[in-house]
């Protein structure tokens, strides 16, 4: 770690006590008065999580702000590059539960943060990718059902009924038809031989 980032971190932390001398009384102290608890929201505030977030709001937010402000993907910018340095410093502590516990409480020591892993600075130069879906294993396609076979096979026989049902039926409006027909023509015939019969008697009464 650079001199300026561990001055910065350092800035982040309460001051540690000298060796041999007690910390001064604090006004509340002095005057018996519980004051307000110390607000924890530098390094929160560097990734933009709540005190409350969980370790996977955390590690989350640390992609997409490292992600943002990687020097890769923003060449030659200074403001960037502090972003980018803030955020990594941030989350050495922060995806630490151990560190993360010691900064809570105001515990966290320089050396700690010395000898914190750094995080990879590879993981944030791209974004993480989407979790994959698991591809459906090839299998055997079923075969669509043939209906007409399997009507078949049930109802064969009552099909060739029902057939000869309906040629026997067919074949009896036929003839019924060829029947009327011919009841018709025998009708036109005798009406035409008694016209001709009576029109030959007239005939005859005539002459005479």
């Amino acid at each position: 770690m650079g001199p300026a980032a561990l001055a910065r971190l350092r800035r982040l932390l309460p001051a540690a006590p000298r060796p041999g001398r007690a910390p001064p009384p604090s006004r509340a102290a002095q005057t018996g008065a519980a004051g307000p608890p110390r607000p924890r929201r530098d390094l929160y505030e560097v990734l933009g999580v709540p005190p409350t977030a969980t370790a996977a709001q955390i590690k989350t937010a640390y992609y997409e702000k490292s992600f943002r402000y990687h020097p890769d993907r923003n060449a030659g910018s200074a403001a960037a590059a502090e972003r980018f340095a803030a955020v990594s410093e941030a989350y050495r502590v922060l995806g630490s539960a151990a560190l993360r516990r010691r900064y809570d409480r105001g515990l966290l020591s320089a050396a700690e943060l010395r000898d914190a892993p750094r995080p990879s600075g590879r993981a944030a130069a791209a974004a993480p990718p989407p979790p994959r879906a698991a591809a459906a294993r090839p299998g055997p396609v079923p075969t669509p059902f043939d209906f007409d076979a399997f009507y078949r096979a049930h109802y064969g026989e009552q099909l060739q009924r029902e057939q000869l049902l309906r040629a026997r039926r067919e074949q009896l409006r036929l003839r019924r038809e060829e029947t009327a027909a011919q009841g018709r023509l025998r009708v036109l015939s005798d009406l035409s031989i008694g016209m001709l019969f009576f029109l030959g008697i007239a005939l005859l009464y005539g002459l005479k």
